[in-house]
Formats: C-alpha cells, sequence, structure tokens
C-alpha cells in the first residue's frame, strides 16, 4: 500500500484540491454572472448547468470502481483534471458563442459542464481515496482540514485574481483567463503530484483477484456493508441540510432584519469564517487528542449536527422576533457547527474507506461523493422551494421563513442520530483477499 504520507505529501495533495477548485469556481460563479449580467441571458440556465455537473457526479461510484481496477490512483487524478479543464474551455467557448449561435451554444454549454462533472468525479475521487489509503488515522481530520482549505483558497485567490484580470470585460479577454487558469491548474497538478504516489509493487493472487470483478459486483459488494451503507444515507441527509439554507439566508436577512445588498453579502462572509473557525477546531483537537474522547470523529460529527441544528433554530426564533435577535452571531455559530460536522464526516469517509471487502475503497469514496453531489444538486432547489411554498402558506414572512429552518434543523437531528449509529470498525489491511470481512462492532 505505500508508506504513509507525511504533511509534505498532504500539502501537494491540498495544492492539487486548490487547483480543482481554481477551475470550478470560474465555472460557477464567474460564468454565472457573465451569462446573467454580460448576456442577459434566464438565470435558470446557469443554474441548470450547475445542477447538470452535479447530477453527472454520480458516476463517481464507477470511476471509483475503474481506480480500485488499477494499482495506482494518480492517472485517475490526472485525467480528471484534464477532463475538468478540456470542459471548463469548452462551457467558456459556448458562453461566447450562445449569442451568435444559441443552439450550438447551448449544445456545447452542455457537453462542457458534462465534462466538469465527470472531471471533478474522476479527480476527487480519487485523491480522497489516495489520502484515506496513506494517512495515518490519527492525522486524518488535520490532513482533510488542511486539503479542504486549500481548495477554499483556490477558490478566493482565482475569484479574486480572475476579476482583476476580467476588468474591462471583454469575451477574448474571459477565455485568456479561463485558459490560463487550467494551465496553470494542470501544472501545479503534474508537479504536485510528480512521484507522490511511488511505484506499485504490483498485486497478486488473492489481492488481484479482489480487483477482478465487475462494477456490479463490487458496488453490491458495498453496499451489503452496513457501515458504508449507512454512511451514504448519512451523507445525503446533512449535506442536504447543510445545503438547502444557502439560497434563503440572504433573502431572509434582507426582508425581515433590513440588510442591504452588500451587508448581506458580508453575513455570508461571517458564515465561511464560522467554517473556517469549525474546520480548524476539529483538526487541532482532532490531532491533539487523537487518542481520547474528545479527537472522536464519530463525536464531532454528532455534536456539530446537533450545533447546526441548533443555530437553525436560532434562525427559526429570529423569525419571529426580528431585529432585536443577534442574527450575525447566530450565523456564524451555524458555520462553526458546519464547519466541524463537515471535516469530521470527511474524516470518518476516509477512515470507513479502508474498512470492508479490499479494493473497494474507491467505490465506497465514489458512492459517498455521488450522494453529497445529489445532495447539493437539490439543496438549494428544495430550500427556496420549501421558502416558496411556507410563504404561499403562511402569511407572515418571518413564520414561513421560520418554518423553513425549523424543518432544516430536524434533518440535522436525524442526521446526528444516523451518524451515532454507524458502526466502525478495526482497520483491515487493504489487499486484503477477497470474501474476507471485518466484524464491524
Amino acid at each position: 500500500m505505500g508508506k504513509p504520507f507525511g504533511w509534505l505529501q498532504v500539502v501537494r495533495l491540498g495544492l492539487v484540491q486548490a487547483s480543482l477548485g481554481a477551475i470550478v469556481v470560474l465555472m460557477t460563479s464567474t460564468l454565472n454572472r457573465v451569462m446573467v449580467v454580460e448576456l442577459m441571458l434566464p438565470a435558470l440556465l446557469p443554474g441548470a448547468l450547475v445542477a447538470l455537473h452535479y447530477l453527472v457526479q454520480v458516476s463517481r461510484p464507477r470511476m471509483g470502481h475503474g481506480s480500485d481496477q488499477g494499482k495506482r490512483r494518480t492517472p485517475w487524478i490526472i485525467g480528471g483534471m484534464a477532463t475538468l479543464a478540456a470542459g471548463a474551455l469548452c462551457a467558456t467557448l459556448a458562453t461566447l458563442w450562445i449569442g451568435d449561435s444559441p443552439a450550438l451554444g447551448l449544445l456545447m454549454a452542455v457537453g462542457g459542464f458534462v465534462m466538469i462533472g465527470l472531471g471533478v468525479g474522476a479527480a476527487g475521487t480519487s485523491l480522497l481515496v489516495l489520502l484515506a489509503m496513506r494517512v495515518p488515522e490519527e492525522r486524518r481530520a488535520a490532513a482533510a482540514t488542511i486539503v479542504w482549505l486549500m481548495m477554499i483558497v483556490g477558490f478566493a485567490v482565482t475569484a479574486g485574481v480572475a476579476g482583476k484580470l476580467l476588468d474591462p470585460y471583454s469575451p477574448p479577454r474571459l477565455l485568456a483567463v479561463t485558459a490560463g487558469t487550467c494551465v496553470l491548474a494542470l501544472a501545479v497538478t503534474l508537479l504536485a503530484l510528480a512521484g507522490v504516489e511511488g511505484r506499485s509493487a504490483g498485486a497478486a493472487g488473492p489481492a488481484a483477484a479482489a480487483r477482478a470483478v465487475s462494477f456490479r459486483s463490487a458496488l453490491a459488494d458495498v453496499w451489503q456493508e452496513s457501515a458504508a451503507r449507512q454512511f451514504t444515507v448519512f451523507i445525503f441527509l446533512s449535506m442536504l441540510a447543510y445545503s438547502a439554507q444557502d439560497l434563503i439566508l440572504e433573502p431572509f436577512a434582507g426582508s425581515l432584519f433590513g440588510f442591504t445588498p452588500g451587508e448581506s453579502t458580508s453575513l455570508s462572509g461571517v458564515q465561511h469564517g464560522g467554517v473556517l473557525a469549525g474546520m480548524l477546531l476539529v483538526a487541532l483537537v482532532g490531532s491533539r487528542f487523537a487518542k481520547g474522547r474528545a479527537g472522536s470523529l464519530r463525536l464531532w460529527c454528532v455534536g456539530g449536527c446537533l450545533a447546526s441544528a441548533v443555530a437553525l433554530a436560532g434562525l427559526a426564533v429570529a423569525g419571529h422576533l426580528g431585529p432585536p435577535w443577534p442574527l450575525k452571531a447566530n450565523v456564524f455559530l451555524m458555520g462553526a457547527a458546519n464547519g466541524a460536522f463537515s471535516i469530521a464526516a470527511i474524516g470518518q469517509m476516509m477512515r470507513l474507506a479502508t474498512r470492508g471487502r479490499a479494493a473497494r475503497e474507491g467505490v465506497r469514496m465514489g458512492l459517498w461523493g455521488a450522494a453529497q453531489a445529489i445532495a447539493f444538486g437539490f439543496g438549494g432547489l428544495i430550500g427556496t422551494a420549501a421558502s416558496d411554498l411556507t410563504h404561499w402558506l403562511i402569511a407572515s414572512s418571518g413564520a414561513a421563513y421560520g418554518t423553513v429552518f425549523a424543518l432544516e434543523a430536524l434533518l440535522f437531528v436525524g442526521s446526528a442520530w444516523l451518524a451515532a449509529r454507524i458502526p466502525m470498525g478495526a482497520t483491515r489491511d487493504a489487499q486484503a483477499p477477497d470474501g474476507v470481512q471485518p466484524s464491524f462492532t
């Protein structure tokens, strides 16, 4: 399986994740704005394209199985990044052509976002599997935090630099910025991955037989594992609750608390600051007390979900009380709770990926990645639909928003209950023969 990764290898994989984030943020943020503002296209179009890139990621388990069948994960990461970059260029060209040739532009945009989803799925799944298999258990919470923080840095740096380079806006400038970002991201990926996985010793005998199975059989094997099955449901439910409030928080602050567009945008900054604080807290405590109860990822998963429910219940109360309620403090608490449970969930994901039958790590990680993608794809839609429905049924805007936040709080309570019940077992050798099952506790 190779030598355990040290912090240098973790940071190198974090650079890959940052590169992935750099391309994705251009597609989901900058391209979205250009379509709606500069090209005056319906906002539904970029929204549908972003939803499409999430929907395509249901292919993650199949891609994970493909990497399980081989001896190395890095080719899948590189191939995924190359597909992502090609999809980004295709989507950008489509945006520039859609005004003159709507049919061709729309067709290219669909193809581009399909490639973006496939690229994110292939690269992201294999990168997480590589981390799960090579990072020692006591370092996983900190490793997950480092990798995700570097992805956030990739978002922030790209958004800032690209924003400056795009002014004054012109179609050729947009294409040049996208192409430059893709080339730089691929170069960083290749440099960061050079030699990081080491040489594969190959597989023989029972270990090779464990790999030589069809995708359907491998998926059935994984779904029979109670831990993998329950964790899939937990990921879907918790990420649905996590994403459902994204599109209604700022309208809530504007309509009930009188926040201006600038103030409501800064409120999102407060929330993201809380997410960062929650992630860092879990990483620091998890590393410092890795062998004690305070470092238990299960405890942080359950506690983070319950704290998220409390914070959402606070927003429900805020809907009834209005401006006297400390909204910013409430939103910061919600962000911190979200950050704590999400980074603990990633740590749990890395741990559980190496439980169960051998040569199924990629399928497990792909299954959980697909559950997360589906939840994110539908979360915003469900949140806004629930908001519209409650506003139609309830005359008071505050009570309507409060009802939606209360329902999301219940989703987090259910997620905490699931997290507490997920069976965890002792680590097994990743090269154990097919048919050998661990005893889950």
